[in-house]
């Protein structure tokens, strides 16, 4: 199987040299690895053409989730397995990569996705929701379990995933233009089209964010439009309030017995998230200067 490996770039800073060399200690290496950088100010061109990786530069404000990963997918047309990974998310193993691999032997495998851990950094409400998101149990997911695990049946992160490559041209790809979940967005057409996605807990990586509750808010704003505009899936695979309370519980339950100084922030941050996500489902209803405001991922407005 011929293997391509894709990173959307912009400023990692010296992180990039970590990323750089946790891949090159892979046990299982892609043919090739692609980097599409958004006119990065630091040395990520200058580091990445000397690892031998592909380098093409975008203008800053040309950045999209979707339509970028597309351009990288469209510079190897004769890769098996699309994988893509992100400039933060760190290859904890030497197998990482292999083990992401490993599940296509299953030919009705459209998609794979990795483990994600804390960063050592990460503070508590980061590291519980790596560990409520990202159990140590693998699983397969099909069109079988929509009724028991209903839109998480199509969760997927594009911090550590792979495609079949067939099945990605055939299904078209990430959609060109939104605003986030693009990954999600392809999983609910890969489900849709009767093939499965897998978790790979043995694949991991090391990714996680200490956002402020702002942030979150931001975040989730996103979420809430991404939903609004991409309302189908949530018709198909159900909408997220359970699995949103069973979250909260399991956080709840984590900092009593670890970290209970943090629920205060965890009650703050769960507030502005649901305040977010309901703004960003009737977005339509803002004026734009607000959108923005509110929008984590801002360039998205400019088109």
């Amino acid at each position: 199987m011929k293997i391509a490996l894709f990173v959307p770039t912009y400023n990692p800073g010296m992180l990039w040299e970590s990323w750089i060399q946790t891949y090159q200690r892979q046990k299982v290496k892609a043919d090739k690895v692609i980097i599409i950088d958004s006119s990065s100010q630091d040395r990520t061109v200058e580091l990445s053409k000397h690892a031998n990786f592909k380098v093409t530069v975008i203008p800053t404000n040309e950045f999209n989730h979707g339509e970028t990963r597309n351009l990288s997918a469209s510079l190897f047309k004769d890769a098996d397995i699309f994988v893509f990974l992100t400039q933060d998310a760190l290859l904890s193993s030497p197998f990482s990569l292999q083990k992401i691999i490993e599940p296509f032997l299953d030919s009705q495998v459209g998609a794979v996705y990795g483990r994600q851990l804390p960063h050592k950094d990460a503070n508590p409400l980061a590291t519980h929701a790596r560990l409520f998101n990202y159990p140590d149990k693998t699983i397969i997911k099909s069109q079988e379990d929509i009724a028991r695990l209903g839109i998480k049946t199509v969760f997927i992160s594009n911090s550590f995933a792979a495609y079949r490559a067939s099945l990605f041209r055939e299904l078209g790809g990430f959609p060109d233009n939104v605003i986030m979940a693009e990954d999600m967005h392809l999983a609910a057409r890969i489900i849709g089209a009767g093939y499965k996605i897998a978790y790979s807990a043995k694949a991991t990586v090391h990714h996680s964010h200490n956002y402020t509750p702002w942030q979150e808010f931001k975040r989730y704003f996103d979420t809430g439009v991404f939903q609004k505009q991409e309302n189908w899936i949530q018709e198909k695979f159900g909408k997220p309030t359970g699995e949103g309370r069973r979250f909260v519980l399991s956080e709840m339950k984590y900092l009593m017995k670890s970290s209970p100084s943090w629920i205060p922030r965890a009650i703050l941050t769960t507030l502005l998230k649901f305040v977010g996500y309901k703004l960003g489902l009737h977005y339509d209803m803002l004026p734009i200067s607000l959108i923005r405001f509110f929008s984590m991922h801002k360039q998205y407005w400019n088109k």
